[in-house]
């Protein structure tokens, strides 16, 4: 094998097309651009989205929604959870760490204690947001809602 035998793989290369070298090359006169128009001239961008002057897809849809940018967004946990962690790890006071360690928040959200389902644990709960219904269940089996400030 010499330097001078080394060919690439059949179909690997391709030859480039040679516009705007005469009639002859079949590829002569406009150069494969079309007759006229910005297209057709050199140094032509478009705009992102143009589409030749029909209105732009972006713009025949219609807008909608609104982000509320004050929005404090919780993160639910339910008491029927709350139990079943009670009863896993024998806790008699759960806090955003444990159950930020349980999985059931991240360390940055805020937590939110939702009443569905049932609790019987006399548990000493400390969360960011607590639901009506949640305060009821929790201090009727005998146990504490403690909202952080």
């Amino acid at each position: 094998m010499k330097l001078e035998n080394i060919a690439p793989a059949k179909g690997a290369t391709h030859n480039t097309k040679r516009v705007g070298r005469g009639q002859g090359s079949g590829k002569g006169g406009t150069a494969t651009r079309g007759t006229k128009g910005a297209q057709s001239r050199s140094g032509y961008s478009h705009k992102i989205g143009f589409e030749g002057g029909q209105m732009p897809l972006q713009r025949r849809l219609p807008k909608f929604g609104f982000k509320n940018p004050t929005r404090v967004e919780y993160q639910a946990v339910n008491v029927s959870a709350l139990q079943a962690l009670a009863e896993k790890t024998g806790l008699k006071a759960i806090d955003t760490e444990v159950l930020v360690g349980a999985g059931f928040a991240s360390k940055n959200d805020l937590v939110k204690i939702l009443g569905n389902g049932e609790i019987t644990a006399a548990l000493e709960i400390t969360a960011n947001k607590f639901s009506a219904s949640a305060i009821a269940k929790i201090e009727a089996a005998g146990g504490k809602a403690i909202v952080i400030e």
